[in-house]
C-alpha cells in the first residue's frame, strides 16, 4: 500500500508540539473559563498524538504477527514472546491493530481525508469503520470541517442515520425523525430491539409506533420490544419449556393481552438461569463425589485427619445436600440429587 504509506507519512511528518506551558491552577487572576480552554487545547494535543502513535503502532504490531504467520514458530508463539518482552499484553495488541485497520480502511476507500485523522479520537476512529457506509460519509464529512469527533459524535450520527432509514420503522416515524420533530436518540433504540426480533411479532408494534407517533409511545415500544426479545432467546434455551402441553407463543400473547410482559420474560429468564445452576451444581457435586472417593482409598488409619476431612465433606458429597443459610446453622437448605 505505497500510496496509503506515503498519505500517513506525510499526515504523521509533523509531529505535534508536546512541551506546552499549562495553567497555573493557582492562578487566582485567570478565569475559569480560559482556565479550561487552556487545559481542553493541551488535552487535544495529546490525543492528537497518543492516535498518530498508536496508529503507527497496530501496524507494527500487525506486521510482526503476519510476519509470524509466514516463517515463526506456528500457533502464534514468536508473537507471543515478541509482545512478552515489550511487556504488551495481547488484548492491548489486539486493540492497536484494529486501530491500524480502522485506519486503513478508511484512507483506502477514500472515506477520510489523511488530514482529517487528528480530529478524531481512537475510540471514535474504530467506531467509524465499524459503521454502514452512509455513516462513515456522515462522520467523514463532520471531520473535514474541522469538528471534533468523538465516539459520542459517531453514534449520534449513526443513530440519525438509523432513525431516517430503517425499513423496520413506519413512514410516519422516519419522516419525523428526518425532520427533527423526533429525537434520534428516542428512535434509533426501538430499531435495535426490532432488529432482534422476528418478523411475526414486528407488525403490532410497527402498527402502534404509526398511530401515536411520539416520544412517550417510543420509549414504551422499545420496553415492550426489548421484554419480547429476552422472552423469546430465554425460551429457546430452556428445556423445561419444551414440553408438548406448552404453548409458549399463546403464553406470549395472553402476557401481551394482559400486560405482564415484562413479568412473564423475567420468568422465563430466571427459568433459565435456574436449569443453567443445577447443571453446573451436577456436575460440580460428581466431580466433589469422585475426589472424594480417590481420597478416600489413598487414607487410613494414619491420616485421621483427612478422613475426617473427607467425613465432614460428605454432607455435600452424597445424595442429599445440607447447606447452611447462616452462620448458626439454625437455617439451612437440602437438596437431594437423583440421578439415573
Amino acid at each position: 500500500m505505497p500510496d496509503l504509506q506515503d498519505e500517513l507519512i506525510e499526515v504523521l511528518q509533523e509531529p505535534p508540539d508536546l512541551d506546552f506551558d499549562l495553567p497555573n491552577p493557582e492562578d487566582e487572576d485567570l478565569p475559569d473559563f480560559e482556565f479550561l480552554q487552556q487545559v481542553d487545547r493541551a488535552w487535544l494535543v495529546c490525543d492528537r498524538f497518543n492516535l498518530q502513535t498508536d496508529i503507527w503502532r497496530g501496524r507494527i504490531l500487525r506486521a510482526v504477527r503476519d510476519r509470524e504467520k509466514i516463517g515463526g514458530e506456528g500457533r502464534g508463539k514468536g508473537f507471543l514472546k515478541w509482545l512478552s518482552e515489550r511487556e504488551i499484553s495481547k488484548s492491548q495488541a489486539y486493540s492497536l491493530i484494529e486501530l491500524a485497520n480502522s485506519a486503513d480502511t478508511l484512507l483506502e476507500q477514500g472515506k477520510l481525508d489523511p488530514n482529517s485523522i487528528n480530529n478524531f479520537s481512537k475510540r471514535a476512529f474504530v467506531e467509524t469503520a465499524n459503521s454502514p457506509v452512509e455513516v462513515q460519509q456522515l462522520v467523514a464529512s463532520a471531520a473535514q470541517d474541522g469538528d471534533r469527533i468523538t465516539r459520542r459524535e459517531v453514534k449520534q450520527l449513526s443513530d440519525e442515520w438509523m432513525a431516517m432509514t430503517s425499513e423496520l420503522l413506519p413512514e410516519e416515524v422516519r419522516d419525523l425523525a428526518a425532520d427533527h420533530s423526533l429525537p434520534a436518540r428516542h428512535v434509533a433504540p426501538l430499531v435495535r430491539e426490532l432488529e432482534k426480533l422476528p418478523e411475526n411479532h414486528l407488525k403490532e408494534i410497527q402498527r402502534e409506533a404509526a398511530a401515536s407517533p411520539d416520544v412517550e409511545t417510543l420509549k414504551q415500544l422499545t420496553t415492550e420490544a426489548r421484554n419480547l426479545s429476552k422472552y423469546i432467546d430465554a425460551a429457546s434455551q430452556v428445556q423445561t419449556l419444551q414440553d408438548p402441553a406448552l404453548d409458549l407463543e399463546m403464553a406470549l400473547e395472553e402476557a401481551l393481552r394482559i400486560g405482564s410482559l415484562s413479568v412473564a420474560s423475567d420468568l422465563v429468564k430466571q427459568a433459565a438461569q435456574l436449569e443453567q445452576t443445577v447443571t453446573k451444581l451436577y456436575t460440580t457435586w460428581k466431580r466433589l463425589s469422585s475426589q472424594a472417593d480417590r481420597l478416600y482409598v489413598d487414607t487410613g488409619a494414619s491420616t485421621p485427619n483427612l478422613r475426617s476431612l473427607i467425613t465432614i465433606v460428605e454432607r455435600i458429597s452424597g445424595p442429599v445436600i445440607e447447606v447452611p443459610l447462616d452462620e448458626h446453622g439454625e437455617h439451612s437448605v437440602r437438596l437431594q440429587i437423583l440421578s439415573d
